[in-house]
């Protein structure tokens, strides 16, 4: 299925990509991404909600939508500060920040087996790490 743009015809604007992870414990969830990662909860939902850090949120869907394990990328101002903060908060790190050509980039698990793969500009003047899973 394929469809092609008609040239000079206005595209759709996007206003936002959010992804939307299965959780098995929505209250457990909900802890570790407000108390640990620093995350806010919207006012409503219990089941389907979602949180949101600087603007930017990820919903949390209780036995429903999606697969445990999904990755997520993160683009922040500062991931080695940030894994400061969360080596500080008790969040499970996968992998520490490691110098990629497209970002400086660190691996946080959620309780579900999430990965958020968090990055900032790559650490100029060093050479690149091999990717991890």
């Amino acid at each position: 299925m394929s469809a092609k743009i008609e040239q000079g015809k206005p595209r759709t604007r996007f206003e936002g990509i959010e992804p939307i992870l299965n959780v098995a414990d929505i209250t457990k969830s909900l802890k570790y991404y407000v108390n640990v990662l620093g995350f806010t909860k919207a006012a409503w939902g219990e089941a389907f909600t979602a949180v949101a850090r600087d603007g930017h949120g990820i919903y949390l869907c209780h036995a429903g939508q999606g697969h445990p394990g999904t990755w997520v990328w993160v683009g922040v101002e500062d991931v080695e500060a940030l894994y400061e903060e969360y080596t500080r908060s008790g969040a499970t790190i996968r992998h520490p920040p490691r110098n990629y050509p497209w970002a400086l980039e660190m691996h946080v698990e959620d309780p579900d087996g999430h990965v958020l793969r968090f990055g900032s500009e790559p650490r100029a003047g060093s050479s690149f790490d091999s990717f991890i899973e």
